[in-house]
């Protein structure tokens, strides 16, 4: 089903989608396996009050987003009918215009009771969506209240609608929904009263105490006309971009270098250059099943690996045959080894072992052929068996 979904077989996604709202073992095996895909997709969460113009905003968002090139995914929550448990507004006609475009698909979730404005599968929705190439995905949230905040945890940026005359705006702005705003829409602002819905919100804005934190622009659009999305698109790429380099800037890393291997006829006549350079022994193993004797250097955070044969037809001992001394591979650790065994296995990559293995150390490891990696032999270690339990 996976493979089907990343050929874009639109039948496929939503049978899939269907198979996770139901709750199914099919669907929570599904889900384990689109997160392991290394296709990612842009979330846009669209809250707002009821009546702010949501949909039409959407339906203009998305027609950018086609005109772009991007493909869009559209998820609707919707309140659930106290009869069947579905979505109550599901049958409704929306987005007409893209009936024929298979970039676009649209689905109408039910609530199902959950609160914040959001269906409890909403995420794992999304994640087969990311699976099946939905490069864009704009979540409606229910827009029942000012609660809604569970989108802005689910979305990589929120935009909350707002149109003026609907109350007290002095009321609205104190409602905690307004805090997890990334963009601020003022829509049918055509409306009397949009300019002083304006001067509130940068009002508030002014108070903020981090002045270099993200400071959500506040845009006008008119969703029936398209006024206003062109620049509330180029808002939302800024966010964009300024999540992912705040991301890159405060995430750790998840992967780092673990070592770099290097076959030796002798470790014994090899480590004694290492050890002029500084760099001593740690520790020193054979490998059985590999064939193999290893000595570790530490070096920085890494580390120098000395391979030696044991016997003269192991693998260390053939590429000594037939190459000579030197670099033999490089490794890197990742967190979670055996997600990256599956995920390289899924995107067709070569590896050169039919299961994860346990090497020096107690660490658990797999290797890459070089005929995927550019040349070099990839080592891929996680953690001990056992560690981190």
């Amino acid at each position: 089903m996976l493979e089907r979904l990343r050929s874009g077989d639109v039948r496929t996604l939503a049978r899939a989608i269907s198979l996770v709202e139901e709750g199914t073992p099919q669907g929570a095996q599904l889900v384990r396996a689109c997160r392991r895909d290394a296709r990612k997709s842009l979330r846009i969460g669209i809250t707002g009050s009821p009546g702010a113009g949501k949909s039409t905003l959407i339906d203009q968002m998305t027609r950018w987003l086609r005109q772009d090139g991007q493909t869009v995914a559209v998820l609707a929550i919707d309140p659930s009918s106290a009869y069947t448990g579905g979505a109550l507004l599901g049958d409704r006609i929306r987005m007409q215009g893209f009936a024929g475009d298979a970039g676009v698909y649209f689905r109408s979730m039910a609530s199902r009771g959950a609160k914040g404005g959001l269906a409890s599968a909403t995420e794992d929705v999304c994640a087969v969506l990311a699976a099946a190439g939905r490069q864009v995905i704009l979540i409606e949230t229910m827009g029942v209240g000012q609660d809604e905040i569970e989108i802005a945890e689910l979305a990589d940026l929120t935009a909350l609608v707002l149109v003026p005359g609907m109350g007290d705006e002095v009321q609205s702005l104190k409602a905690g929904v307004m805090e997890i705003a990334d963009i601020f829409v003022i829509n049918k602002s055509d409306r009397e009263g949009a300019e002083q819905v304006e001067a509130e919100i940068l009002a508030m804005q002014g108070l903020a105490a981090d002045r270099d934190a993200w400071v959500a622009p506040v845009i006008r659009t008119m969703g029936t006309s398209g006024a206003g999305v062109k620049e509330l698109m180029e808002a939302v790429q800024r966010c964009a971009a300024y999540e992912r380099k705040k991301k890159n800037r405060t995430a750790p890393s998840e992967l780092r270098l673990d070592h770099i291997g290097v076959a030796v006829k002798s470790i014994a006549s090899a480590r004694r250059f290492y050890e002029t350079l500084g760099l001593l022994v740690s520790e020193e193993e054979v490998v059985e099943h590999e064939r193999v004797k290893t000595a570790m250097l530490p070096l920085g955070d890494s580390r120098i690996e000395l391979l030696e044969a044991t016997e003269s037809d192991s693998t260390i001992a053939k590429f000594l045959a037939n190459r000579g001394e030197g670099l033999h591979h490089i490794a890197v650790r990742v967190k979670d080894v055996d997600a990256m065994f599956a995920r390289l296995k899924l995107q067709g990559i070569r590896v050169a072992n039919e299961e994860v293995r346990v090497g020096a150390g107690g660490h658990r490891y797999f290797f890459v052929h070089p005929a995927s990696t550019g040349g070099v032999l990839m080592e891929i270690v996680g953690d001990s068996a056992g560690e981190g339990e």
